[in-house]
């Protein structure tokens, strides 16, 4: 369920209300009872947790030794090929 925020126009409280996405907005302050109008909301950032995604997660596994290096130069000066210390 998303939180909606609201403003009073009489004393200008600004209050969150979570509630059911069907549900009709609210139409009086909780501290005054005077009028509100909904605001427009932020948005909710995306939350990962956990240790993160990689693009290495869900890919299988690849041999080493099956892996050719584009570069040609056999992993010298490439730290992340994983051709790296392979002759």
């Amino acid at each position: 369920m998303p939180t909606y925020e609201y403003e009073c126009g009489k004393c200008g409280n600004i209050f969150e209300i979570f509630q059911n996405i069907t549900a009709k907005p609210v139409k009086t302050c909780p501290k005054c009872k005077g009028r509100v109008k909904r605001l427009i909301g932020k948005g909710a950032g995306i939350i990962f947790k956990g240790h993160g995604f990689y693009a290495t997660d869900y890919k299988k596994g690849k041999n080493p030794d099956s892996v050719k290096c584009d570069s040609g130069k056999k992993g010298e000066g490439c730290k992340s090929c994983p051709m790296a210390g392979k002759e």
